[in-house]
């Protein structure tokens, strides 16, 4: 007798096998209730022996949280570093929009806003090509190099003179980190099965707002510098962001690790066992460990799909708001509040630091419960409660508040709709296909997010109140379609009449 009570993806997305397919659960934490040797989906008899079961469970409970622990602490941690520089990029040139680097590089008109679309629009234009680069090179050559290259770029923007230099350091570093976020988001979703992601999503999350919120009041301290040794401080954020990232790429090629499949080729990571059983726990959860051989025609076949659409118009709809908030705080605390420069710079922080709470709380109930679209509306009324307060209230404080909510809404809808269209794709090339799709029109939410704070509609910035409610009001009703329609695609598979994503057993979880 084999222990086979459930594929994994049953246990993921059928809301009625939750409680039974969990019960195989270490803690809570839903395991697949077939064991694997890790030799393509051979199950392990390991009931003929009734004495040895619950050794042999106990001891591959154990092997996989070993795992898990490794994967986290190995791949969690640098993503949310590296994802971390495209934020900070924003908080750098957010904080220094404030100083004198406006006046100095003759930033004047809308000069400063086509600085920070024009990053966004190269990021775009590579982001497809670069994503697919991570499997073609591998993730620790490919996200070490285009890591260092973002630094010396970087570095290079402090010592620019006019506005048109900077306009083609933006250019070349939209090239840069163009295949950062869609890769990493690629590569964690290879590594862990749908019911962890979320989590592991906020892991990422976490990282990036609280090195953004850290990197604010290290902008402070570098402002205090103005002037020493003939340096304006805002040359000085550029200097040191750009010498950190260097050394960081440095550092994410003995760091990062390689695909599941691949993992062997990683610096001191998994044993043979432990590669063994990730490749087993994905097998089991999706039947995609191994990419197809690489053509063009299995990449853009991909475009047929609605629902790629449907996930990247919501990432645009969702980074209209980040943009505006990340790239503009500083102004609407200096401009729409009162605050002097260097508090406008240290206030942008808390509300990073805030974030860390609802997008690991909001994450890790998603993931218990299998909650994908529930979170998601959470989210977005929390983010137009949030905007209200910014734009309707007359008092600071309570405005103040409003920027709380909303970036804490925002960061975690970051990590819910990253793992919404994760759970509900299949095939390695579809995955990069998507991460690159819903990365670019997230981009391109940012071109359009760069615009709708108008310096002239100080201090309430109704437009860009407006939009962020009503993209929150749209991305609810695209969610509200979307669960719909996979309830009912479901509902056919269980009754063997359609077989989604080409995988048979596979479930889509809303």
């Amino acid at each position: 007798m084999t222990m086979a009570a459930a594929s994994a993806p049953h246990s993921e997305n059928q809301r009625s096998d939750n409680k039974s397919s969990s019960k195989a659960a270490n803690g809570g934490d839903a395991t697949s209730e077939r064991f694997f040797t890790g030799e393509e989906d051979e199950e392990v008899d390991v009931l003929n022996d009734s004495g040895n079961l619950e050794g042999f469970v106990e001891s591959h409970r154990s092997l996989e949280r070993r795992l898990r622990l490794k994967v986290d602490l190995r791949l969690c941690t640098i993503a949310g570093i590296l994802c971390s520089l495209n934020l900070l990029d924003s908080g750098v040139i957010s904080s220094a929009s404030v100083t004198s680097m406006l006046d100095d590089l003759q930033l004047t008109g809308n000069r400063f806003s086509v600085s920070i679309f024009i990053f966004t629009i190269s990021s775009i234009a590579f982001q497809l090509p670069s994503t697919l680069a991570v499997r073609t090179f591998g993730p620790r050559l490919w996200f070490s190099t285009i890591t260092f290259c973002f630094g010396l770029i970087t570095m290079c923007t402090a010592f620019i003179q006019t506005w048109k230099q900077m306009i083609a350091l933006r250019v070349l570093l939209g090239i840069a980190m163009s295949g950062i976020y869609p890769g990493l988001t690629y590569l964690i979703s290879t590594w862990y099965p749908r019911r962890e992601q979320q989590t592991r999503f906020a892991f990422l999350q976490t990282g990036e707002v609280v090195i953004l919120a850290t990197g604010s009041i290290v902008n402070y301290g570098l402002n205090q510098l103005n002037g020493k040794g003939g340096i304006a401080g805002w040359r000085y954020m550029f200097l040191v962001q750009g010498l950190i990232s260097m050394v960081i790429g440095l550092i994410t090629y003995f760091w990062i690790v390689d695909f599941p499949e691949e993992a062997h080729r990683s610096f001191w990571f998994l044993t043979p066992e432990e590669q063994d059983l990730a490749v087993a726990r994905i097998n089991a959860d999706r039947k995609d460990v191994k990419p197809d051989p690489f053509s063009w025609g299995k990449v853009f076949v991909h475009a047929r799909d609605p629902k790629v659409y449907g996930f990247a118009c919501m990432f645009f709809l969702l980074n209209l708001v980040s943009t505006a908030l990340s790239y503009f705080l500083p102004i609407i605390l200096q401009n729409g509040m009162g605050f002097d420069e260097n508090q406008s710079i240290l206030l942008s922080a808390p509300p990073y630091y805030y974030a860390v709470i609802p997008v690991l709380l909001s994450s890790i109930i998603g993931d218990r419960y299998r909650l994908r679209g529930p979170v998601i509306t959470f989210n977005c009324i929390t983010l137009i409660i949030g905007f209200c307060m910014l734009g309707f209230s007359e008092q600071v404080a309570v405005r103040y508040v409003g920027t709380y909510l909303a970036t804490g809404a925002y960061v975690s809808n970051w990590a819910a709709l990253s793992t919404y269209q994760a759970n509900n794709i299949a095939g390695q090339w579809k995955r990069a296909f998507t991460a690159a799709a819903v990365t670019a029109m997230n981009g391109a939410g940012g071109i359009a997010g760069s615009f709708i704070v108008r310096s002239q509609e100080a201090p309430h910035y109704l437009t860009a109140v407006w939009i962020s409610i009503g993209s929150h009001i749209l991305i609810i009703v695209i969610v509200v379609a979307f669960s719909v329609y996979f309830h009912f695609a479901n509902k056919l598979a269980a009754q063997g009449k359609k077989i989604i994503e080409g995988v048979e057993g596979f479930r889509y979880t809303y």
